[in-house]
């Protein structure tokens, strides 16, 4: 549960500075995206909400009351009459005008990793090859290179990164959002100008060893530019939450998630381009309702927070909102009280910037067991983010060995969902 996902690999960064800094240190050699400058220009924001675990799809935004499935968990009406959502949502429920919520979402991956990988990548594992997570794509696709800060983050669960993209696409990964980042400033002892004697020094030693060897130290220099550049970034004020009034913070909830939301908005106000905040904990095979109902309690104030600061700091309309996990869980109840893996039938709430909100998309039946109308595939919904993100799925990029592949594995957007 708490392991590090299958074909996530973290890069040794700073041992003189910032120390989990993840992948910032390659150097691609071409463009990946040839060709691709309009789309380019059209990258929105996105945060995406991850429910590391599995969230039960009958117990959040596809609730079956009266049913044996329901488990005595009843529904509640939002500010939009087609749609009833969980009864420990309330908060959410007066922002449904801003949901789509997505109730036919089908795969075929019912194990953690693997099915970890497709949601964020929108490809089934295969072999070694692998292929960028959704935050590496926004990432490759920000023209701001020189950008002070990481254009990928993620709060509370290592994420997958760049993939074929090369690790400079992979996330910075921050633990717990309720403290300091650590090694992110130099030690007290150390003034400006001792430093910039060290970093001369560094910069003599890999020129020199460059200078015998090659290029094959150029991305060892270059994450060392880019970490030095963040450590002296003003936009370093983005992580402090001592910065937001008490207030505030405690609207999204004195928790890691709620504090990790409200760090995702500083980052998304910083210029920071993708943002994952996880709620860990939804692999619920036993103690399903008390478990659900303790994660819905930090899971409602912040996602219902996060859109309404976005909306009142006018940035809602440019960022994207993904709520997901791997899968649902089964309509059947186990005799742990819990319930387990089900890929075939669950639910994705989008919100934000791109779509039609105040709709629901597809159903399951009436246990919530099938989807019984409009399926919709990870590819299907990788297709319709990116091109929400203004990116066209049907694009290729290149592995560093040649070969082409697609952003999306043969997905479709989601028409119902896309303005315009």
């Amino acid at each position: 549960m708490n392991s590090m996902p299958s074909g996530y690999s973290r890069r040794s960064f700073l041992r003189v500075g910032l120390t989990g800094f993840i992948g910032l240190a390659g150097i691609d050699l071409f463009d990946p995206f040839p060709g691709s400058a309009q789309s380019r220009r059209n990258v929105k924001n996105c945060i995406l909400l991850y429910m590391n675990g599995g969230p039960s799809h009958i117990d959040t935004f596809d609730p079956k009351p009266g049913s044996r499935s329901g488990g005595g968990v009843k529904d509640i009406k939002t500010t939009v009459n087609a749609l009833r959502i969980c009864e420990h949502l309330p908060l959410i429920a007066e922002q449904a005008q801003h949901l789509a919520v997505i109730r036919s979402m089908t795969s075929k991956e019912g194990n953690h990793n693997r099915a970890r990988y497709l949601v964020h990548t929108g490809y089934a594992p295969q072999g070694t090859m692998k292929h960028p997570s959704l935050g590496a794509l926004v990432a490759s696709h920000s023209e701001d290179v020189d950008f002070d800060l990481p254009h990928f983050i993620t709060i509370g669960f290592p994420s997958y990164g760049g993939g074929a993209l090369g690790g400079k696409y992979d996330p910075f990964f921050i633990r717990d959002p309720t403290r300091p980042i650590e090694n992110l400033y130099p030690p007290r002892p150390l003034n400006r100008q001792r430093i910039n004697r060290r970093m001369s020094l560094l910069e003599w030693t890999e020129n020199s060893f460059m200078k015998k060897f090659g290029k094959s130290g150029s991305e060892h220099k270059e994450m060392y530019k880019q970490a030095v550049r963040m450590m002296n970034s003003s936009l370093n004020v983005s992580f402090n939450l001592d910065h937001e009034p008490r207030a505030i913070r405690e609207a999204y909830g004195i928790n890691p998630f709620g504090q990790g939301c409200l760090m995702a908005r500083r980052l998304i106000e910083s210029g920071v381009k993708c943002v994952e905040v996880s709620l860990n904990g939804w692999d619920t095979h036993t103690d399903n309702f008390t478990t659900t109902e303790s994660l819905m309690r930090q899971l409602d104030p912040a996602f219902s927070r996060l859109i309404q600061d976005l909306g009142q700091r006018e940035l809602l309309h440019e960022t994207l909102i993904i709520w997901m996990g791997e899968f649902g869980r089964t309509p059947r109840i186990n005799r742990n009280e819990g319930r387990d893996h089900y890929p075939q039938a669950w639910s994705a709430v989008l919100a934000g910037g791109g779509i039609r909100g105040g709709q629901v998309i597809g159903a399951t039946d009436k246990d919530g067991a099938n989807v019984v109308s409009r399926p919709i595939s990870l590819p299907d919904l990788f297709a319709t983010i990116t091109t929400i993100l203004g990116m066209d799925p049907t694009d290729e990029y290149f592995t560093p060995n040649g070969r082409p592949v697609a952003l999306v594995d043969k997905g479709s957007p989601i028409q119902e969902l896309l303005k315009g």
